[in-house]
């Protein structure tokens, strides 16, 4: 739909959790402070730091007074120090905020216009390239809204088996996290997953499309992901969120049965493909990723997808049809990229 401008002025809370990210830390807070046309305050968490992350952020509060900070004695990991901040917000919207991440220029005033616009609306995302060392430039103009009702969005996550969404890129009406009590300290992998789909089943979900809305960093802690082991880890606990969120929060939607078994089907073949590009025909984790597939989805064995993984293994496929298929896979995600960046599901 056709975005309207914002009216009046909302306060929005943003929320940086911070461990040994001293280094990052004024850049994550000057990005919020800068927003123009909301009222913004900044709480920042320390987790018992090691590094000077503490004092960085008292200097930045008494800099500005905008600035309130809490300081853990203990560490008490990211999802009780994510949960500690939220309980200190006092705006009409929240936003969490890594101290290695950044948000866009404008951002905050894109998303609240729409939730200003539309009270239904529980959260609003939009886009977070990852950078590493600068943000790239990016255009400001907002193409249009998107609003799904939150169950349609749901079913889409769902088809996907994936979490579309990272957390600088969410604003988040103060309301309904309220009522959602947080995130939930059971699932340290997928909690901001969880918390996104438990959002959906009270209020619809909306987007903001075109315009960047935050900036994800990458770094040293975010390259397990790379290898077959980490990935598998991932998949598992992606099983692992879905199956909370279907028994919790999600067991009263129409066909919760046929969505989480969606979600699980599309885990295994994701399992699955990438399982047929391993190197070598014995390869542990190929295996490893094949035995999670069937265990995620039993029906796995009967589909294409699985035919060409057996294919592999008994070293039928040549090289050229290796290839092809690598291509082929590289090509499905180059489209579902497109497919997210311009639509968000």
């Amino acid at each position: 739909m056709r975005p309207t401008p914002l009216s009046g002025r909302p306060t929005v809370s943003v929320v940086v959790p911070c461990y040994n990210y001293g280094h990052f830390l004024p850049a994550a807070v000057a990005s919020a402070l800068e927003q123009p046309g909301v009222d913004v305050e900044v709480v920042v968490v320390d987790d018992a730091s090691t590094d000077d992350s503490a004092d960085v952020a008292r200097a930045l509060a008494a800099a500005d007074d905008r600035v309130t900070v809490v300081v853990h004695e203990r560490n008490a990991r990211h999802i009780a120090t994510y949960n500690d901040g939220l309980a200190h917000v006092t705006g009409d919207y929240v936003v969490l905020l890594s101290a290695d991440d950044l948000l866009a220029p404008g951002s905050l005033s894109r998303a609240t216009a729409l939730l200003e616009a539309h009270p239904g609306v529980g959260l609003v995302y939009g886009y977070a390239p990852d950078f590493t060392d600068s943000p790239p430039p990016t255009d400001e103009r907002v193409r249009s809204w998107s609003v799904w009702p939150g169950e349609t969005w749901l079913r889409r996550t769902c088809r996907r088996g994936a979490n579309v969404i990272v957390n600088p890129e969410v604003v988040m009406r103060t309301s309904v996290l309220r009522e959602l009590g947080g995130y939930d300290p059971a699932l340290p992998h997928t909690a901001d997953m969880d918390l996104w789909m438990r959002a959906a089943v009270v209020a619809d979900v909306g987007r903001v499309n075109g315009p960047v809305q935050a900036y994800y960093r990458v770094h040293g802690g975010n390259m397990h992901l790379n290898d077959y082991s980490g990935l598998l880890a991932d998949m598992r606990e992606r099983a692992t969120g879905f199956t909370s969120f279907f028994a919790g929060a999600g067991a009263q939607l129409r066909d919760a049965e046929r969505w989480h078994a969606a979600a699980r089907r599309a885990i295994a073949y994701e399992a699955v493909r990438i399982a047929r590009l391993s190197r070598g025909v014995d390869d542990p984790s190929s295996e490893a990723l094949a035995r999670f597939a069937i265990e995620c989805s039993p029906e796995i064995t009967s589909r294409p997808v699985w035919r060409a993984y057996e294919l592999r293994t008994r070293g039928v496929a040549t090289e050229l049809r290796r290839r092809g298929a690598a291509l082929s896979m590289d090509l499905r995600w180059r489209l579902r990229w497109r497919r997210l960046r311009r639509f968000g599901v």
